[in-house]
């Protein structure tokens, strides 16, 4: 059974946008779980978090971000992680981590312009 929520981006087309076009689609599913946590709805927060992390383990898998690079987008998983199902250690607030992706959407729409 295969599990993959992004059926269309693992055979091949995340692969092929820039880190900061990775990173700003992860920002999205972490903006939706900002909003419905606000909401109360923790289902919906999960289900935004799950795909997040899906596409983050996509990002960790591309063998051009091998390096520091790598190492970066694992500890933002691990905190994402920690920030709304750990423990905290890395005081992080969700809006903080919101922040965080979107600078990289932000970077990316204006290299596209």
């Amino acid at each position: 059974m295969n599990n993959t929520i992004h059926n269309d981006l693992v055979n091949g087309r995340w692969f092929t946008l820039t880190l900061f076009e990775q990173l700003g689609n992860v920002g999205s599913e972490v903006g939706r779980a900002v909003k419905w946590q606000t909401k109360e709805n923790f289902v919906m927060r999960d289900r935004a978090l799950e795909r997040a992390l899906e596409l983050l383990d996509f990002s960790i898998s591309d063998k051009r971000w091998r390096g520091a690079k790598g190492r970066e987008i694992c500890r933002a998983r691990e905190v994402l992680v920690d920030t709304f199902w750990g423990d905290r250690i890395y005081n992080a607030t969700p809006e903080a981590v919101e922040k965080y992706f979107y600078s990289f959407a932000v970077v990316a729409r204006q290299k596209q312009q």
